[in-house]
């Protein structure tokens, strides 16, 4: 249940000042990052998603949770700057915020109540306490009144706030109060006040707008061509490593159709060059495919600036277009110089210049293509596929594989459609009407005297008119237009795929009905916020967590965080039992110093120093049973320090003294004993959450803990436990989905995150803002579980932005740091934070605190920058110069000497489990995570369905008439294209799923989970029953409708030449994934090696006609052996006769040999080579997935 507040705000404002507004100019030249890639704080990425909307001249703006990731302090700043200048504007401000501080509730004017999809109040604030008095509820003295307001209309938490204890209490339900306020003195005035027409006359003529844009259109065009230009400066490894692969792919293909070996003496020559010039084709057609992924990746932010009317699609897609150009003439022009000469094409200027312009304008209708597919399929999975699907279908009907009158007549439609028919026409009738074609003569089968260039273009079905060079060029420019056309419009009209949704509990529809609601009418936003759960008893869990420390403390009328807290406070209070043993540790740290390389942006600023310190001489402790918070102003360092600490930073330069219960920490047992609950709360999307807990604690949990063995019933009784201390027990069954999208809450992930911690019983948990983005009732809960812990004996210690007063309090001791990574305050807390507030008060002219003011803002305000100029003092400096630094200082000393008869952390292996039980449970996890991805699965098994009913029906009982030597190529042809395709849409489709779970991978393996080999082994072999499917209705459609031989041995020869080519394709994929940054790169890795496949797969240049130089690349290449598999297995056998162009009649098996030089008896290499290089494939995807890392913390 978020709270809605009104307010004025600006009309008009700057990028400059709101950069200051928003405390964004100490980053302003830092790129925002991503989870792969360091960039700006969470926090500081939040404020930049406020930024973006307040520095235009909007005159309404929906702000939605714009505080979370923020410290209190910069959220009560942001708002009072906006309350200082509302009322000399004239725009309207409706926002959202969680945990809101009593101080920034108090700086707005009115307020909006909504608890279950219904509006429980609306007014001024200063009337809304008054309202729930009338309704018998009182706030009490040490709460804040949003914490309040949200949970007095819950059914769990009202009681405490009833008024008059000398009346029965009654509960009252959120309809009742929507009633209530309407008879209410500020609901009357709303309704008299809506009931009179607006009166026109008071219109101001500002609120008729009358452009759609808030500038023109040439300021928009000249803005997105910068921001444009400068993403490609930005992404320049990306258009660099894409033009060196093209370098070097021309490169290799100009040595192997080596002009000295290329001549134009008859018509088998000429089908050297024929397969040249499809080779370009088919290579810069590729070239274009990354443009896909990259595109992709760019639509979630483009969709926002379209639904904010930013600029129209058009607008984003011209700069997209335009800009890309000269990098397309770049590549085009270094392809032909590299190749046209050095291949041996014919040696004439003009020829020259048309081959470039046909490779540019093939290049630009390829990105053009991929593009619209782009924005057409809106989802990496479905656009790789989708790109491949329509590659294969102009591929099939683009003239080369099935010449025009071999094509059927039903697909005939498709030869016409194929841009590939016009660029492959063009480019050979560029080539083949020059005079050393035109001025030769050879004799056809009729005896009749041909040109042999007119010869060469009947011989290949191409068009003979010479005027097919203009038309082709002007087909693939048409095409270019229409497909970046259909790109724009695409954008212009379909709207991203899947909405947001999470999981609604069963208690929270249920209550709605009792209300009078149905159930679709529960708001989204206030099921996602008000977390019941329900337990199998019936009774909800809230209650049973109350329930028991009710008992304890004897106090019903206690809010939730004070029982906590006072459980937390009162050492006689008995522990929760927890089912396994575990060793209480501290962990104290001193003179902590960290530093990264000095940015280039800075260093272009003329900054001097190589290095940038983050952390500065940090010292302090943490000790079992202590709650400790780590605070400070976004950017201070605290999720820095917590990953130096924790063994997290995976770069950087880390110097200081860390010790775990005086003994120094050695990482590799630290990770054993510890937990480390990260703020992005990554986990895989298709497991459950019971499943999630199972899987961290069966790899985590040793087999033995001291003299008890942990048996697996054990292990499961403990996933129970700590469900039932996380309050998630009710929900074990439910997806946890991804965020945003679909399954868990942001409060259930967050508890999720701690429970996959704690289910490894560490001595020791990190926890990076486990409140961070939960408004005050989901918060209490998770802080409700984070106490639970540290009552079992645990140390903990949390990052935390913008504390309530009650969560605040909960903690026991308080580590602060100012911007620069100083401490300035690391201590107790003490009652109502009486020692904290004391010791700030202390320090020459720090105002006192007000009555009732939330410790946390005072304190974060009254030691900001802007103070530290003001009262012309050092925090740092005092603090170490105080008798409170002393003390910590002696603790430390006194935590780094071991306790007599304790030895260091010690552990036989380096993991909990062996090899084989991490492959087991690793196996088990990517199971359930394969079979609940239809996306990847089915997506794939609709692709080769597709593709094996495209290809039989077009190559329709191709197999059963074998006449010449041109229609046994087009067999070949044929089936070196159904694997290739349906083998590059394996590579493509499994790369974004390999990705997305090489996140989770980084942070379990940190974790100590397994070892990197058997988790990509585990995954290795869960490929294997899905393509052994996918191959096996493959290989029954394709072999039927090509009328191949029906035999036993050619039907299993070919579904295992088939199977294993499936096969080293996916992992081929999987190993680019683990060799590249991102699926961006690795996509443009593996198109790269596309491209060599196919030049040396035995169809381009049959392997007899490879230069010598160039015979080892064919015989590492995947391809050439299936390509070897399919042809000898269906056709070395054969003796029927077939004609040959040029030569005399010979036989099937003869042509194969001597043509191809494929031999029948190699087959017994063929096979267990094809085998091994899904080994290797595989091998390689595990070995590099153990040696590199391209995480950056």
């Amino acid at each position: 249940m978020p709270m809605a507040c009104l307010l004025l705000c600006p009309a008009k404002t700057t990028a400059f000042p709101a950069c200051r507004i928003l405390g964004l100019d100490i980053c302003e030249d830092t790129i925002v990052g991503d989870q792969m890639q360091r960039g700006i704080s969470g926090g500081q990425k939040k404020r930049v998603t406020t930024g973006e909307m307040i520095v235009g001249p909007t005159k309404v703006l929906f702000m939605d949770e714009i505080s979370t990731g923020l410290d209190s302090s910069t959220t009560f700043q942001i708002v009072k700057c906006l309350q200082q200048i509302v009322h000399l504007g004239e725009a309207t401000i409706l926002m959202s915020l969680l945990q809101p501080v009593p101080e920034t509730f108090e700086l707005f004017d009115d307020i909006i109540l909504l608890s279950e999809g219904q509006i429980v109040y609306q007014g001024p604030c200063d009337y809304v306490l008054e309202f729930f008095e009338s309704c018998g509820f009182c706030c009490p003295e040490r709460k804040g009144t949003a914490d309040f307001l949200q949970e007095v209309t819950s059914k769990k938490d009202q009681e405490q706030y009833w008024a008059d204890r000398q009346r029965p209490y009654r509960y009252i339900s959120v309809l009742e109060f929507a009633q209530r306020f309407k008879r209410f003195q500020v609901g009357l005035q709303l309704e008299n006040h809506l009931s009179v027409p607006f009166d026109k006359s008071r219109s101001h003529q500002a609120a008729l707008v009358f452009s759609k844009h808030s500038v023109s259109t040439r300021e928009l065009l000249k803005v997105s061509f910068e921001k444009e230009w400068l993403l490609i400066k930005r992404n320049s490894f990306f258009y660099i490593f894409k033009t060196i692969q093209l370098i070097i792919v021309a490169l290799i293909a100009s040595t192997a159709f080596l002009r000295t070996h290329m001549h134009s003496r008859n018509l088998d020559d000429g089908f050297i060059y024929i397969g040249a010039l499809i080779f370009t084709l088919v290579v810069n057609m590729f070239n274009g495919f990354a443009e896909l992924s990259l595109t992709i990746t760019r639509l979630p932010v483009f969709y926002k600036h379209r639904d904010l009317l930013f600029y129209p699609a058009w607008i984003f897609t011209l700069p997209n277009v335009v800009l890309t150009i000269p990098f397309s003439i770049i590549e085009s022009t270094v392809w032909v110089v590299v190749t046209y000469y050095t291949m041996g094409f014919a040696p004439e200027a003009d020829r020259f210049f048309k081959q470039l312009l046909l490779v540019f304008l093939i290049q630009q209708m390829a990105a053009g293509l991929f593009r619209a597919i782009a924005a057409l399929c809106r989802s990496m999975i479905i656009a790789q596929t989708g790109g491949a699907l329509f590659l294969l279908f102009f591929f099939a009907l683009g003239g080369f594989l099935l010449p025009k009158d071999f094509i059927p007549k039903w697909w005939i439609w498709g030869y016409w459609i194929s841009p590939l028919v016009y660029g492959y026409n063009a480019l050979v009738v560029n080539e083949f009407y020059a005079s050393r074609w035109m001025d030769k003569f050879v004799t056809d089968k009729n005896g009749v005297s041909k040109r042999l260039g007119i010869a060469m273009l009947e011989g290949t079905n191409i068009f003979t008119d010479k005027n097919w060079f203009w038309i082709g060029a002007a087909g693939l420019l048409g095409f270019t237009i229409c497909f970046n056309v259909l790109f724009t419009m695409s954008l212009t009209y379909l709207n991203p795929l899947g909405q947001p949704q999470a999981v609604i509990s069963e208690e929270t529809a249920k209550e709605a009905e009792g209300n009078g609601l149905p159930r679709e009418a529960v708001s989204k936003d206030s099921t996602r916020r008000n977390v019941r759960m329900k337990s199998k008893d019936g009774s909800s869990n809230e209650e049973m967590g109350e329930m028991r420390l009710m008992i304890r403390l004897g106090n019903s009328s206690s809010n939730a965080i004070s029982r906590v807290k006072s459980v937390g406070r009162n050492v006689s209070a008995p522990r929760r039992g927890m089912v396994l043993p575990f060793s209480p540790l501290s962990m104290c740290f001193e003179d902590v110093n960290y530093y990264v390389d000095m940015p280039a942006e800075m260093k272009q600023q003329a900054v001097a120093d190589n290095r940038l310190q983050l952390l500065r001489e940090v010292t302090g402790s943490f000790r079992p049973g202590v709650l400790t918070a780590l605070m400070g102003v976004s950017g201070a360092g605290k999720t820095t320090l917590m990953d130096v600490l924790a063994g997290r930073k995976t770069g950087g330069y880390i110097e200081g003294d860390i010790a775990i219960s005086g003994y120094p920490k050695n990482q590799a047992t630290f990770a054993r004993i510890s937990g480390y609950c990260e703020q992005n709360d990554v986990h895989s999307p298709q497991v459950t959450i019971r499943e999630s807990l199972i899987y961290s604690a069966f790899l985590r949990l040793p087999e033995k803990i001291g003299d008890q063995d942990i048996t697996d019933d054990i292990k499961i009784q403990f996933v129970d436990e700590v469900m039932e201390l996380v309050e998630l027990d009710n929900l074990k069954d439910a997806l946890v989905g991804l965020p945003g999208i679909s399954g868990l809450s942001t409060e259930q992930r967050k508890r999720l995150t701690i429970a996959v911690e704690l289910v490894a019983n560490p001595s020791i948990i990190f926890m990076d803002e486990p409140t961070s983005g939960l408004d005050a009732r989901a918060a209490a809960i998770v802080m409700r579980t984070v106490r639970n812990t540290v009552d079992t004996g645990r140390t903990v210690v949390c990052t935390i932005h913008q504390p309530s007063i009650d969560i605040f309090e909960a903690f026991d001791e308080l580590l602060l740091l100012k911007r620069g990574g100083q401490v300035i305050y690391s201590g107790i807390l003490g009652r109502n934070s009486q020692e904290m507030v004391e010791y700030f008060e202390a320090i020459p002219r720090v105002p006192k605190i007000k009555d009732k003011y939330n410790p946390a803002t005072w304190m974060l305000e009254v030691s900001s920058v802007a103070a530290e100029v003001r009262l012309n003092m050092d925090f740092a400096d005092y603090y170490k110069t105080s008798d409170l630094y002393k003390q910590n200082k002696s603790l430390v000393n006194q935590l780094s000497q071991p306790e007599p008869g304790t030895s260091d952390l010690y552990f036989p292996t380096e993991y909990s489990q062996s090899i084989i039980g991490q492959f087991k449970v690793c196996l088990w996890k990517h199971w359930l995570t394969y079979w609940r991805s239809p996306d990847y699965n089915l997506v794939r098994f609709f692709f080769t369905l597709f593709t094996a009913l495209l290809l039989g029906s077009i190559f329709w009982k191709i197999g059963t008439n074998m006449g010449d030597a041109n229609t046994l190529r087009m067999v070949i042809g044929a089936m070196y294209t159904a694997v290739m395709f349906v083998g590059i849409n394996n590579c493509s489709s499994v790369q974004p799923i390999v990705s997305i779970e090489r996140t989770v991978f980084y942070r379990e393996r940190a974790a100590g989970m397994y070892s990197a080999m058997p988790y990509a082994i585990a995954q290795v072999v869960m490929e294997i029953p899905y393509v052994f499917v996918q191959a096996s209705y493959y290989t029954l459609i394709v072999y039927a409708m090509m009328g191949f031989q029906w035999t036993v041995t050619k039907f299993f020869w070919f579904f295992f030449v088939s199977y294993f080519s499936f096969l080293y394709f996916t992992y081929y994929g999987m190993m680019t994934v683990s060799i590249s940054p991102n699926h961006e790169v690795a996509a443009i890795f593996a198109a790269a090696f596309y491209s060599l496949f196919n030049l040396f797969s035995g169809f381009f240049i049959p392997r007899p006609k490879i230069p010598k130089w160039w015979i080892w690349y064919y015989w590492i290449c995947p391809l050439a052996w299936t390509v070897y598999g399919l042809i000898v297995t269906q056709y070395g056998d054969l003796e029927e006769t077939i004609s040959v162009p040029g030569q005399s009649n010979q036989t099937i098996s003869y042509y194969i040999t001597h043509h191809f030089g494929y031999h029948r008896s190699f087959m017994a290499v063929v096979a267990p080579v094809l085998v091994l290089f899904a080994v290797f494939f595989a091998f390689m995807y595990a070995l590099c997935l153990k040696k590199l890392s391209f995480q950056q913390r």
